[in-house]
């Protein structure tokens, strides 16, 4: 459970993703050059952005790439069409057939579920791999946090556009990391060494050592928990420029940056943990077959916990916060039985400031305006009127097991699900 508590984490408290061309706005803001590229929604935008992108950059062939928030687009499918979510374009004649492949089908890569993601942008990006005097190369970059540290760090390689995973297992040697003192920041000789361990020198090198700073304060600026470039593009003439950007924004942050929590597409997100949000409500699906609702995420774990440990697995994490009354257990009541997978939904709540006995009522209101549930309840309430609240769901008539020992309600949970 450690890894899948950690990736839980990452989800509910730090990370609001951006599109391909928002992080490359956002890095041109900081001074880094970037391949160029014009985002369009419908095909009929696709030749003019075209002609607009020769005109201000002199490309004559053009690469289209689908935008979704998830990696591996060169290798997927898009499934109306059989085209891959990155396309080479030769030419202005190919743009609007290569644009009509990708834009509107749904695409499937190593990191989508089902049926895929619908693309309801493409970027048209300028073609980097023009011919100079110098042999073209793509490197590995990334700046996240390294919480075992508790310091930044950035991550880089010779072997770019490859998955780092398989870098990191199958080469290690060619992974480097060069952390990051909070209390000075970036300093000119780790930019330089970065430089130097990719095998760079001349006018690369130079570049290299003005493109680390600038990616690493963008990184900084706008709070953000990773950013990733890859490939990092060397060109023919010797320019350094990302050929893409994944970033993630830390979302403890994002209340300095209104206009970044605008770029939010809600689209790219599961429907059910946006309904969710927007009720006020921390959700993340998961893909287990019992439902949670909680009062805390140190709670939430210890359930999850509780959940495996009982013979189940946990369908999601619901956090209802601190006023758990009948409106919204009611609404995470509905959110939960989405899910087709649930086969029982225990609720787990602690009374410190909030009394067991009030939530209690809650949950009895909330299941008389549902109905019968069609699933089986388990309800553990501990804390400040425990007993009480246990009394009034015992004797509300309803079809609910109540519990108030956490061994109990694992009990209960294995019981149901036998």
């Amino acid at each position: 459970m450690a890894h899948e508590k950690n990736v839980l984490l990452r989800r509910k408290f730090d990370s609001m993703n951006l599109h391909e061309f928002q992080g490359k706005a956002i890095l041109k803001k900081y001074g880094v050059a970037v391949q160029e590229g014009i985002v369009v929604d419908n095909i009929a935008a696709a030749v003019p952005a075209a002609k607009q992108l020769t005109e201000e950059t002199g490309t004559s062939w053009y690469v289209i790439k689908a935008q979704i928030h998830a990696g591996g687009r060169g290798k997927g499918t898009v499934e109306e069409t059989g085209s891959h979510g990155v396309v080479l374009a030769k030419g202005i004649d190919q743009v609007e057939e290569k644009v009509a492949g990708i834009l509107g089908g749904h695409l499937t890569t190593l990191q989508t579920n089902g049926k895929g993601k619908k693309v309801n942008q493409v970027l048209i990006a300028q073609d980097v791999y023009y011919p100079g005097p110098s042999e073209v190369k793509e490197f590995y970059m990334s700046v996240l946090l390294d919480r075992e540290s508790g310091r930044n760090v950035i991550i880089y390689s010779t072997e770019g556009g490859m998955d780092i995973e398989h870098v990191a297992e199958h080469t290690p040697e060619k992974l480097f990391k060069e952390h990051i003192d909070p209390r000075v920041g970036l300093q000119g000789f780790q930019a330089r060494k970065i430089a130097f361990n990719l095998g760079l020198s001349g006018e690369a090198f130079k570049n290299m050592v003005k493109f680390v700073p600038a990616l690493y304060n963008a990184y900084v600026g706008i709070d953000a928990s990773m950013f990733e470039i890859n490939p990092l593009f060397k060109t023919s003439d010797d320019k350094i420029i990302a050929v893409d950007a994944k970033v993630s924004l830390d979302g403890n942050g994002l209340f300095r940056h209104p206009d970044l929590a605008a770029l939010r597409d809600k689209s790219e997100e599961d429907p059910t943990e946006v309904e969710a949000d927007e009720a006020g409500l921390n959700f993340v699906k998961l893909d287990g077959n019992v439902g949670c609702m909680v009062n805390g995420a140190g709670l939430a774990m210890a359930t999850m916990d509780i959940i495996k440990l009982s013979g189940g697995n946990p369908a999601n994490f619901l956090d209802v916060g601190g006023t758990a009354n009948a409106e919204r257990v009611e609404k995470a009541f509905h959110i939960i039985l989405k899910d087709p997978n649930v086969k029982a939904i225990l609720i787990n709540i602690f009374g410190g400031i909030v009394r067991c006995d009030r939530v209690a009522q809650g949950i009895v209101d909330a299941y008389k305006n549902i109905g019968e549930l069609p699933v089986p309840l388990i309800v553990r309430l501990q804390g400040t009127n425990a007993e009480e609240a246990k009394r009034l769901i015992d004797e509300s008539g309803l079809n609910v097991h109540s519990a108030v020992q956490l061994q109990e309600a694992a009990d209960l949970v294995k019981e149901v699900l036998a």
